[in-house]
């Protein structure tokens, strides 16, 4: 089953008064490249979080974010209340030596000096990671049935491109007769023009001849083509998504439609090279996306 790397999955949940929300996004990378996101409340948890990601994911450039918002006007930060009225005092003494009887900027001015708020941090509480865990869980379920979905497109455009070029190799076989043909005819008229037909030597004509048709002979060349395209069929169509798996297959089928076309020797199947050089670059582009 062919799986895409990119993806996206997302999934919310209520627990202990807050609303937990996480998003897990995916794109294409060689190797496991994981970002993750959160507050530094729950950073104890990172290191185990991407082991799981990597295990689940596999391959692919992955960010996961994980949102908290505080519901019923629970906050974590604290008034400090003998620290905020020393302020106010020495400010208040201040403005009365200087003159100054407007105080109404002391709360806001108070507010944002150092240590009058406070964060109530407590340790995590390991019920409550549990039940995040959970929506961190359901969150990258939802990518993994994205990349399941978008894994079938490809794979029907994979088969579709590799099809055709199965197809194109057929045809290649109606013009093999008149190319052999054509290449014994241009050696003896080459000879001819070089020796003249009388002093041809019959025998070491049919040894030359013997090797250029040895020499341009593409059979073996057809032959493991065939093989290769019947080994991605079976490969794209497994249990597994292999997506560099098929990719070094389709180094090999590139390396056999080169060898054709460096022996073609035929505008026709010539054509019918650079048709196959197509589809095998759509191929390529396409298992690029493959996790």
């Amino acid at each position: 089953m062919i799986k895409s790397m990119t993806g996206y999955g997302k999934a919310t949940g209520e627990i202990n008064n807050k609303k937990i929300s996480v998003e897990v996004k995916s794109l294409n990378s060689k190797q496991a490249d994981i970002n993750v996101r959160m507050p530094s409340f729950y950073k104890e948890k990172e290191l185990p979080l991407r082991s799981y990601l990597s295990k689940e994911l596999g391959r692919g450039k992955i960010e996961l974010n994980l949102y908290v918002e505080l519901l019923g006007g629970q906050t974590t930060l604290s008034l400090n209340n003998d620290l905020f009225k020393k302020y106010y005092s020495e400010l208040s003494s201040i403005a009365e030596e200087l003159g100054e009887k407007d105080n109404t900027n002391f709360m806001s001015i108070i507010t944002k000096m150092p240590d009058v708020l406070k964060s109530e941090r407590e340790e995590l509480d390991e019920n409550e990671w549990v039940e995040i865990d959970k929506v961190i869980k359901t969150a990258v379920a939802n990518l993994t049935e994205f990349r399941i979905t978008e894994g079938t497109s490809l794979a029907n455009e994979l088969n579709l491109r590799n099809t055709n070029i199965s197809t194109l190799l057929k045809e290649v076989e109606q013009y093999e007769g008149a190319r052999m043909a054509t290449i014994k005819e241009r050696i003896k008229n080459n000879l001819n023009e070089a020796v003249g037909e009388n002093n041809v030597n019959k025998d070491r004509f049919e040894q030359e001849l013997i090797y250029y048709i040895e020499k341009f002979d593409i059979t073996e060349e057809k032959t493991r083509l065939t093989q290769h395209c019947t080994f991605f069929t079976e490969t794209a169509n497994s249990n597994n998504s292999e997506g560099k798996k098929l990719g070094f297959i389709a180094q090999e089928m590139g390396r056999e439609i080169n060898t054709l076309g460096s022996k073609a020797n035929n505008v026709d199947l010539q054509k019918i090279v650079v048709q196959m050089k197509d589809e095998l670059e759509k191929i390529k582009e396409q298992v690029l996306n493959i996790l």
